[in-house]
């Protein structure tokens, strides 16, 4: 009686290996369409995957059923579908992004020998997720968690230099520009130009402006979607990072930011309108 139970349940194997194939075939297709930055077409997917046209063809029916493919109407070329972008964005939840964001806060902070950070928005506030201490002596300790003056701090000023402008707007018209020390930046009018600058340039410093014995400086990280997902940093003691200092250990601040916005699918495919 087993054996017949047996028997019934076992799948075809011939079945099991062709599902194998059809999934395999479907994810190479899938990674040739997102390796075309302008669409691809049938005859040029088919040599791309290596797959006989008919075969790509039914292939890439049912993903354009399903969604995860579409086709421009006048070229006729394929493209991502959005259900893959929704996916990608479901899986980018805090935890992930931390996890993901960790090992080249260690390495910045390896290189640098100075505490580095990685910030986002929660609403309104700038918030620190994820933090490697420095190497050097005399380290200055700050928790995660806890949210930090936009205008006063550089992962601040790198968020809302680079967020919506009507944010922005709101932002100023809501919000008082608290001084924390005689640096800090509390007239309206030299935030914006401020801002300006970071958007011309790409940093954004703090020159002890939060912490009289603080400097720091903060790149923009990007997602899949082209968006700023967070703003990385390094800060140390004003003695030890001069304006000098700042800059060399900058370079690398800026290569790591690449190399982590890179793993988070930036300079791969942007979602196309």
């Amino acid at each position: 009686m087993s054996g017949v139970l047996d028997d019934a349940t076992t799948e075809d194997p011939r079945k099991d290996r062709a599902g194998v194939q059809s999934i395999v075939r479907a994810f190479s297709i899938l990674e040739a369409v997102a390796a075309a930055r302008g669409g691809i077409g049938l005859a040029e997917l088919s040599k791309a995957v290596a797959l006989h046209n008919s075969t790509t063809f039914h292939l890439v029916k049912t993903m354009l059923t399903l969604g995860y493919l579409r086709q421009d109407p006048k070229t006729k070329r394929y493209r991502l579908g959005r259900p893959l972008f929704s996916l990608a964005a479901g899986a980018m939840n805090e935890v992930d992004l931390v996890n993901q964001v960790m090992p080249f806060l260690e390495e910045l902070s390896e290189l640098t020998g100075e505490t580095s950070h990685f910030a986002v928005t929660s609403g309104d506030e700038v918030v620190i997720i994820a933090r490697s201490e420095g190497t050097g002596a005399f380290r200055l300790r700050e928790g995660t968690g806890a949210p930090r003056p936009a205008h006063a701090t550089a992962i601040g000023k790198l968020l809302l230099a680079t967020g919506d402008a009507r944010h922005l707007h709101r932002w100023l018209e809501t919000h008082r520009l608290d001084a924390f020390g005689p640096n800090t930046i509390t007239d309206p009018v030299r935030l914006r130009e401020e801002l300006e600058r970071v958007r011309g340039t790409g940093i954004a410093y703090d020159d002890a402006e939060f912490h009289p014995e603080l400097r720091c400086a903060a790149v923009a990280v990007h997602d899949f979607t082209g968006r700023v997902a967070g703003a990385l940093g390094f800060s140390g003691p004003v003695w030890r990072l001069s304006l000098a200092v700042m800059q060399d250990k900058v370079r690398h601040l800026r290569v790591i930011a690449d190399r982590l916005s890179r793993e988070l699918g930036h300079g791969g495919v942007a979602i196309q309108g």
